[in-house]
């Protein structure tokens, strides 16, 4: 008898939301869950931890001297300060383009990322074609995402490991003088950071 492949065996529903309630309700009947726990977790990773808590560091850094010339040192203690120190984000390293220099962020063996102050990687930013063209070519991903250099102008691949991540300190765009910390965050992707983007033009 042949089979039929139209109708996948499975008891969870094919919408992914319904999907996610299903398998959430799955994991707390069997003990396995503890929805308060689950609720915390969501909830941070909706409304406390994202790309806005880098964009305000980089802000920060692009109208304080002192602040930007200590994270470039050693951001660690100052990001223990501002509570954006914790799991994926335990020793970070701060790369800063300038009119010389491009910077562009990978993991080549996994998809290590800073948590803390970027949120959720995206799914490009873990697929195998961004991992390995990246570093051979980054130029071409760069133009990819829609990011042109001039010729002149040196790109640098920082691969990130489990025990050190790295984010990108973007040009600040002309323009922005007078500017609040608030309203320059908000020019700020994360793309931005993660070198495949450009900080946003003011009124873009």
């Amino acid at each position: 008898m042949p089979h039929d492949h139209s109708h996948p065996h499975t008891d969870l529903p094919s919408d992914p939301a319904l999907r996610v309630k299903a398998l959430e309700t799955l994991l707390v009947d069997k003990g396995l869950v503890d929805p308060a726990a689950l609720d915390e977790i969501i909830e941070t990773y909706a409304h406390k931890v994202g790309p806005q808590n880098g964009a305000k560091v980089v802000a920060k850094m692009w109208v304080d001297p002192e602040f930007r010339a200590a994270m470039l040192s050693d951001p660690m203690p100052l990001l223990r300060e501002m509570d954006l120190y914790g799991r994926q984000g335990e020793h970070m390293i701060f790369v800063e383009n300038t009119p010389e220099v491009h910077n562009v962020v990978v993991c080549t063996l996994c998809s290590c990322y800073p948590w803390p102050l970027l949120g959720i990687p995206p799914g490009w930013y873990k697929s195998d074609a961004y991992r390995a063209r990246v570093v051979r070519e980054p130029r071409a991903v760069l133009a990819d995402f829609g990011v042109t250099l001039p010729e002149g102008k040196a790109v640098r691949v920082w691969d990130s490991t489990a025990e050190t991540r790295y984010l990108v300190v973007p040009e600040r765009p002309e323009g922005t003088d007078g500017m609040s910390e608030e309203e320059l965050a908000a020019l700020i992707t994360r793309d931005a950071m993660i070198g495949t983007g450009l900080a946003l033009e003011p009124n873009s």
